[in-house]
């Protein structure tokens, strides 16, 4: 067994490979890891390209498009390692980035997962929006993250360079304990992509295990490879798991209220959205909220084992402010605003 595994997760890469991988293959001695390519049955020419330029990583293939969460648990179940470091293909690591991950969890057990602090490739003076230096939680379901707010990302001035337990690590550059993950039952694959890294650090919280930021690691993340910020289907991705994490993870008495919160407020985005005369995104928020409620049912059991194996129901990384609220009517974009 290896004791850690740089995994990385492929669907026709085969443009931006070329950028990216070589800088985890330089950085990443091959005595302190080995590095794995999970392929989601590209249709381009990526898996001939890993095996001309880049011999030494080893290739995972699978027979169709699980996308993120599904793809990474398929995988992954074929990697024996101590840690798992999920490197999202569009990520440009830096010297010495893995030891300080790896130090960390090796020297504090009761931590699943850490993240590194994650710079924009294309602004490498700021934060990047996937994860910037650790993500956190509003009380209505909303992430943010120390150096970026809704779509705000703040100047990289050191402001956040502490290490510090945070709600929840990105996808983008995750290191995280094999026997977390399984025991945690990995990555929710209904969810195919986006927020199921959120929910499944919830789930190693609410069970007592903790998550951090590791500022000391660096890397560089472009963002937005498969979908863009304001893409349909991103949005609809985003608004229905998000939907689908509260009703998992959030405590019996709170979840009527956050719910009726979350009505009023989708109903507000899409309005928004319509007054732009975007009726694409708009209508990708009411078929979110329609499909959510079509899932629901076949999600009860696992909201009852969430329930059954929490310790604990609250945590100081969810702010009881509002994002929404603040953000837009107060005009509180940094992180400070906020904890």
């Amino acid at each position: 067994m290896t004791k850690t595994a740089i995994v990385l997760l492929n669907y026709n890469g085969e443009k931006i490979l070329p950028t990216f991988l070589p800088s985890v293959v330089e950085h990443t001695p091959s005595a302190d890891a080995d590095i794995f390519v999970i392929d989601n049955a590209s249709t381009d020419n990526s898996l001939k390209l890993l095996k001309e330029k880049f011999p030494n990583v080893r290739i995972i293939q699978l027979d169709q498009n699980y996308g993120f969460a599904g793809g990474y648990n398929k995988g992954l179940s074929e990697i024996d390692a101590k840690y798992y470091v999920l490197l999202n293909t569009d990520v440009e690591v830096t010297e010495n980035w893995l030891q300080p991950l790896v130090d960390y969890l090796d020297m504090h057990e009761d931590t699943a997962a850490v993240q590194p602090k994650i710079l924009a490739y294309t602004n490498k003076t700021h934060f990047e929006h996937a994860g910037a230096c650790g993500g956190f939680i509003d009380k209505w379901g909303y992430p943010l993250c120390r150096g970026r707010v809704m779509n705000i990302t703040e100047r990289d001035n050191g402001q956040y360079d502490e290490t510090r337990d945070i709600f929840w690590a990105t996808g983008a550059c995750l290191c995280i304990r094999k026997s977390d993950f399984e025991n945690a039952g990995g990555f929710d694959s209904v969810f195919f992509a986006h927020m199921e890294e959120i929910d499944l650090c919830w789930r190693l919280k609410a069970r007592g295990q903790k998550i951090a930021c590791i500022p000391q690691s660096t890397v560089y993340h472009l963002g937005g490879g498969t979908l863009n910020v304001e893409n349909p289907r991103k949005t609809y991705l985003n608004f229905r798991n998000n939907l689908l994490m509260l009703y998992k993870n959030l405590p019996n008495d709170r979840l009527k209220k956050v719910f009726f919160a979350r009505f009023v407020l989708d109903n507000a985005a899409m309005a928004k959205y319509l007054l732009t005369f975007d009726l694409k995104n708009a209508k990708a928020i009411l078929k979110a909220r329609k499909d959510f409620r079509k899932i629901k049912k076949s999600f009860a059991d696992k909201r009852k084992e969430n329930q059954a194996k929490a310790t604990c129901t609250s945590f100081a990384e969810m702010t009881e402010k509002s994002v929404v609220f603040n953000f837009f009517f107060k005009g509180k974009k940094r992180f400070c605003d906020y904890f």
